[in-house]
């Protein structure tokens, strides 16, 4: 939450006036386009233990009746841009990483997360059609520059006097990852997968950086550098796919488009002439049992990677969800309503075939994958490329701790996900 100290919750406020929050919420995506997707992706609980309103780490939205009341729509739609951005920009993780890293534990360090967080979004947010929440904390309440990460703040100050008015702050678990009493937990309802949220992220940053002149400096460099940074199996991943698609035979074939220059040889024929055409790829993604929640959402991003090593022609990149049977091949023009789907065995010969059969045939398949699979015995007529999500310590079986899952095949070429 963002706005002044709000004293106690108040038991008897009346209903929720949802007409009042949703008109707020659609203010604020008028006012940032580029956020509308997370904005609606929010779901709504209306809840008396919140003094304004937060969120959790699942996309769950906490509102108080009595908060909504009291604010004027204008400021309101301010708070959703507010709460959504911690969401969005991961906070409720990078806290516990820095919670872990540095030691930090108790509900003040907790807190101080909290405002730093809300300095490194508050300092370009409001503005340009987006009215400043009264009692929203910046960085200039403590002669802090501007522009800053939630980290970098984190060691610029230390609770003391001059914070005391914000003892109230609670942005809930989405800000700081802490959870609140009040919160639904992992088993609640309308709680977002890793995978969902991810996809999430991706429109937004896409809606950003395709636009770019519309979005302030912290949104365009979240964007370009936390929601995409840089990785070494990233760049192996996408050197190997633009590799296999420039291969001889790769997206090549025979066009009358423009005659063979042999065709001066040969009076009165005609010869087409061989002209390269974007590749094809398809990309088999593991969502057996095996692969964890946080391995399909990094699938979705490589999928999004693959895209660009093939030059944005995401029309030319397709999706086969596979665990022990495969489905169908998604084109990736729906590429943020795939359907992961999946939870059994694995085994990927039938993704292959599914890739394989599907028209125009690919020229590339790549398979991203725990490696707990059996594979095809023959190589396919197209290059091959494994992504194989990597495995630190601990059994790939519980239940048979000398099981080592195969390689993949010679004829692969693999690169290695993850740290």
């Amino acid at each position: 939450m963002t706005t002044g100290a709000p004293g106690a919750p108040d038991p008897e406020s009346g209903a929720l006036d949802f007409d009042k929050l949703y008109a707020a919420r659609l203010q604020a995506a008028r006012a940032r386009p580029y956020l509308a997707t997370a904005l609606f992706a929010l779901h709504t609980v209306e809840s008396r233990q919140v003094p304004t309103m937060s969120v959790d780490r699942y996309w769950r939205c906490y509102v108080s009746p009595g908060f909504v009341d009291r604010m004027p729509v204008e400021e309101l739609a301010g708070v959703w841009v507010h709460e959504v951005s911690h969401l969005l920009r991961d906070h409720h993780g990078r806290s516990d990483r820095v919670a872990k890293e540095l030691g930090l534990s108790g509900p003040g360090e907790r807190l101080r997360m909290n405002i730093a967080a809300d300095f490194e979004i508050n300092d370009d947010i409001y503005g340009d059609g987006l009215a400043w929440p009264r009692g929203a904390a910046h960085p200039g309440l403590l002669q802090l520059p501007a522009g800053q990460l939630m980290e970098d703040y984190l060691r610029l100050f230390r609770l003391g006097p001059r914070l005391q008015e914000m003892a109230w702050l609670d942005c809930g678990s989405g800000a700081d990852g802490l959870e609140r009493e009040w919160e639904l937990g992992p088993d609640g309802a309308h709680a977002l997968s890793r995978q969902e949220q991810d996809g999430v992220r991706y429109r937004v940053a896409q809606g950003i950086k395709g636009r770019p002149g519309h979005a302030p400096e912290g949104w365009r460099r979240w964007a370009e550098e936390a929601f995409h940074p840089p990785q070494p199996w990233r760049e192996l991943l996408g050197a190997a796919v633009r590799s296999a698609a420039s291969g001889g035979g790769a997206g090549e074939d025979y066009s009358y488009g423009r005659p063979a220059r042999r065709s001066a040889g040969v009076p009165g024929v005609v010869l087409p002439s061989l002209r390269r055409r974007p590749p094809r790829v398809s990309v088999i993604i593991d969502t057996s049992g095996s692969v964890s929640d946080a391995e399909l959402g990094s699938a979705l991003l490589e999928v999004a990677a693959i895209s660009r090593a093939v030059g944005g022609r995401r029309d030319l990149v397709t999706v086969v969800p596979c665990d022990a049977a495969a489905r169908i091949a998604h084109p990736l023009c729906r590429g943020e309503g795939i359907p992961l789907l999946g939870g059994g065995g694995t085994d990927l010969r039938t993704g292959f075939a599914t890739a394989l059969r599907t028209r125009p045939r690919p020229d590339v398949v790549v398979a991203l994958t725990d490696g707990q699979t059996p594979w095809p015995e023959a190589r396919p007529a197209c290059r091959t490329v494994v992504g194989l999500f990597s495995r630190s310590g601990g059994s790939w079986d519980e239940e048979d701790p000398d099981y080592v899952p195969l390689a993949p095949p010679a004829w692969a070429r693999v690169v290695k996900i993850g740290p």
